[in-house]
């Protein structure tokens, strides 16, 4: 992930995507397999696919502790079904572990050394506020914006107008980096933000 430095000249905060920019999926397959024994590879991805599919669809149901237990709860049914499988949502979504990106942390380091204020907005729902912790990088953010505690999901400029406001920069002070242009290109637009494409 990389900002030129003539555009951190230009700029008081840089807001940053979530999934596939700051934080990757560890491949869950060989944990699953520990925990489904007999289940082939090619059949728990294809449970994985559905419940990926059901997540994206109601991500934004997972606004606070109590919700986001449901939905995990309701995918872990869905990729149960799908697999024939009987697991706990507790063994499911321990399963699936988050890493930080290899250039993230001395990326996040470089852009505080400017003095620039750091936000996540992020299709995601309310336990980013957990894996951020958990590989060390809260301290990173002075706000994380979650689809689904605003309750909708970019390209809708909400999650944005709404890290904006918390951190008190104006739009043009900011820039998004983030892997999809439909959903972090096209929101940031809408809300008055320069975009960059991370790689």
């Amino acid at each position: 992930m990389r900002v030129g430095q003539r555009m951190l000249a230009s700029v008081d905060a840089v807001t940053i995507d979530g999934y596939g920019t700051l934080l990757q999926l560890v491949d869950p397959v060989p944990a699953l397999s520990e925990l489904a024994p007999g289940k082939s590879a090619d059949a728990i991805r294809a449970a994985l696919d559905a419940e990926l599919s059901y997540y994206l669809d109601h991500s934004v149901e997972g606004r606070d502790g109590a919700s986001l237990a449901k939905l995990r709860a309701d995918c872990t049914a869905v990729f149960n079904e799908v697999l024939g499988s009987a697991l706990t949502p507790e063994e499911y979504i321990g399963a699936l572990e988050f890493e930080p990106l290899p250039e993230i942390p001395e990326t996040l380091r470089r852009l505080r050394a400017h003095g620039l204020a750091l936000a996540v907005v992020a299709n995601w729902d309310f336990g980013l506020h957990e894996h951020l912790h958990e590989q060390g990088l809260r301290h990173w953010f002075d706000v994380v914006v979650t689809a689904a505690e605003v309750g909708v999901k970019k390209p809708d400029p909400r999650p944005f107008h709404e890290a904006l406001h918390r951190l008190g920069v104006r739009p043009e002070r900011a820039v998004h980096v983030g892997d999809l242009p439909t959903h972090d290109g096209e929101g940031a637009a809408a809300a008055g933000i320069r975009f960059v494409q991370a790689p």
